[in-house]
């Protein structure tokens, strides 16, 4: 579980509602056409960018802003040592039924084991994550676009209630109504918008280029095993791919 995703949808919400009940009558901000006009006119609104199943998965790529399970650089580099100290004692088919935590460092190890060149598996590895990278990457517009969108949404519910309030002037029963349609939709908007839609794209964001960078670091890795460098020279290599202070040696 993301600590800082879960804390932070919670306190900016929390805040939120904290600060209407001081302000009299929860309730008062509850409004169900704002509701509808702000969430589903947006949901339908982002649909018509992208094909239904795109949209559909974008639900299951949200998890990963809250619940997001990649092995640590730092451990992952203690494992890649101790493959290339077995690859440099017993070749690249001893590598073979080793078990790895990384399901991309498993695939890599496999097409090393089966003899392949490096191009070809650079080029595979390559592949693969660029395709996945891309998938992540739909997920991300598609959230961008809903926190684009909800403000949009919200203004246009504000329009309609504009127009309902000034049809009825005559009738002052229906100027409230009308004017909690018009305000509520653009708080709607606005809350979708900042405090969730955006914040989970920019996670997403954050977690795609986490995955994206050890997918390289294992590629380069991979590539060293094969070539028969020195593991200690591997582990040097692949080093620069943590921040400098939190770099630990494998044999620490």
């Amino acid at each position: 579980m993301d600590l800082a995703s879960l804390v932070g949808l919670v306190g900016a919400f929390g805040i939120v509602v904290f600060a209407m009940v001081l302000g009299g009558d929860i309730m008062m901000f509850v409004n169900v056409p704002s509701l509808l006009i702000v969430i589903v006119g947006s949901m339908f609104a982002v649909m018509m960018k992208y094909e239904l199943a795109q949209f559909l998965s974008a639900i299951k790529v949200a998890g990963k802003a809250f619940s997001f399970k990649l092995v640590k650089p730092d451990n992952l580099i203690g494992e890649i040592v101790e493959l290339a100290g077995v690859a440099r004692k017993g070749g690249l088919l001893s590598l073979e039924g080793k078990e790895v935590s990384d399901e991309f460092l498993s695939k890599g190890i496999q097409l090393l084991v089966d003899g392949h060149d490096p191009d070809v598996v650079r080029t595979l590895l390559s592949k693969e994550m660029r395709l996945a990278s891309e998938r992540h990457e739909t997920g991300i517009t598609i959230f961008k676009a809903m926190g684009d969108v909800g403000p949009a949404m919200g203004m246009i519910g504000t329009l309609i209630g504009l127009v309902a309030m000034l049809a009825n002037m005559d009738d002052p029963k229906s100027i409230g109504p009308a004017m909690a349609v018009a305000l509520l939709t653009t708080l709607y908007g606005a809350m979708m918008a900042t405090m969730l839609m955006l914040p989970i794209s920019d996670k997403l964001t954050l977690r795609k280029n986490e995955e994206d960078l050890l997918k390289t670091m294992i590629i380069d890795a991979l590539l060293a095993i094969q070539n028969g460098q020195n593991p200690r020279v591997i582990e040097s290599m692949l080093q620069a791919y943590i921040q400098e202070g939190k770099r630990v040696t494998a044999g620490e």
